[in-house]
């Protein structure tokens, strides 16, 4: 990486490791040569305003001055996501006892889910970098989010999947060219697979590997975009899915960082997270009060979520811990009658994971810890289209008749 790269990269200053606080240069790099603990930018943050935020394009560019990203990314060839719908929830919230809910939809964005997001600030910091490849492993959406970028831009891409993604996936995925590899395992598998290679093809940016800390900062434009489509405030509580937990550490660093910058008013709020049962190593260590997540073998049908050894883990545990939150986890029955629900009360059909982060409230709010009063917000961070076969055996029509009146009649449909 040249220094010229360096200075490029917005208001990024350093990586500076989570664990024991070492500096480093901004380059390729993740994990702390002293602690093996992993990096995050650092940052000088100086004249971001509302006005200047405001003036922004509407996409996550208009951030840019809180991204590790050139101030010119957005001349530069991109999918351009973000600013996605944040919808009030009146429907739903009367079915549930809520007095305030909304949902932050963001199967809105090109690829239609979050990735977009954080593949679109991996790619500008790659390229400033020097990489020539954009890469990634993936449980599905990643890929599809990586193929489009690295398409939109003119650059190759390389991804790697587990060979039982959902079909919709694959062939999203696929159509976009590049090299498109189905592995037989697991997605931690696959993770290992591409960190091994990412020790070999220099020229390669595994997104969430030898990129990861600039990758990860794209999470936080959805807690910005949150905040500023409220009026400038923080909601009260806040339920997002855990995956490898990063983009609900990242959403809270966002909020600190407005209320750092003066941008909204510093009050309290509650962050709680979500799994399906069948792959809960976070949920199951808050449970038990553990500091530590013990790796799972996934087995759910939300497999967006299905990481078993999420590298945020902890640091999810502590965002929740301190901010009086809690995280439930959900069966695959649950997922698929919350995405019904969904559909049913606010016509967004959100993809499994979606029916996770519902399902969790819904627990939750049965249990007596989130507070139905309180103003809320939840993630549907894709779109339903992507995961058909979750809900195919329940998903069916009401009759099928001949097209005639008496048929209609006799169906009883009216």
């Amino acid at each position: 990486m040249s220094q010229n790269a360096a200075r490029n990269l917005g208001p990024a200053t350093a990586l500076t490791c989570r664990e024991c606080g070492e500096t480093y240069d901004l380059g390729p790099r993740y994990a702390c040569e002293l602690c093996f603990g992993p990096l995050e930018v650092s940052y000088d943050h100086t004249g971001v305003t509302r006005e200047t935020i405001e003036s922004g394009p509407r996409n996550i560019w208009r951030y840019r001055g809180l991204l590790p990203v050139p101030s010119n990314v957005a001349d530069t060839p991109n999918t351009e996501p973000g600013f996605t719908r944040l919808v009030r929830a009146d429907n739903l919230a009367e079915s549930l006892g809520l007095r305030s809910l909304w949902v932050k939809d963001d199967s809105g964005n090109p690829t239609h889910s979050f990735k977009d997001r954080v593949v679109a600030v991996a790619l500008a910091a790659a390229r400033e970098l020097g990489f020539k490849v954009l890469a990634c492993p993936s449980t599905g959406n990643l890929a599809n989010a990586v193929a489009a970028a690295a398409a939109r831009a003119g650059i190759r891409s390389a991804v790697f999947v587990p060979s039982d993604l959902e079909r919709q996936k694959i062939i999203t995925t696929a159509v976009y060219g590049g090299t498109f590899v189905t592995v037989d395992g697991n997605y931690d598998d696959v993770n290992r697979l591409a960190s091994e290679l990412a020790g070999e093809q220099e020229d390669w940016a595994f997104v969430n590997v030898n990129v990861r800390p600039y990758y990860a900062e794209g999470s936080k434009t959805i807690g910005y975009e949150i905040a500023e489509q409220l009026g400038w405030r923080l909601p009260e509580q806040i339920v997002i899915p855990i995956a490898s937990g990063s983009q609900l550490t990242k959403i809270d660093k966002a909020f600190q960082e407005f209320i750092r910058l003066g941008l909204v008013e510093d009050r309290p709020y509650k962050i709680f997270g979500a799994q399906a049962t069948g792959c809960s190593p976070v949920s199951a260590a808050f449970k038990a009060g553990h500091d530590v997540v013990q790796p799972v073998k996934p087995s759910t049908i939300a497999k967006s979520l299905a990481i078993g050894n999420p590298a945020d883990g902890p640091y999810v545990l502590d965002a929740v811990r301190r901010t009086g939150g809690a995280i439930e986890d959900v069966s695959d029955e649950e997922v698929v009658d919350s995405i019904g629900l969904l559909a049913r009360t606010e016509g967004i059909f959100g993809e499994t994971a979606g029916g996770v982060t519902l399902g969790a409230l819904r627990k939750l709010l049965s249990a007596g810890v989130l507070d139905p009063d309180a103003e809320t917000v939840f993630i549907n961070s894709g779109d339903g289209l992507k995961t058909l076969d979750a809900v195919a055996p329940v998903a069916k029509p009401s009759a099928n008749i001949a097209p005639t009146l008496e048929a209609f009649r006799k169906a009883g449909l009216a």
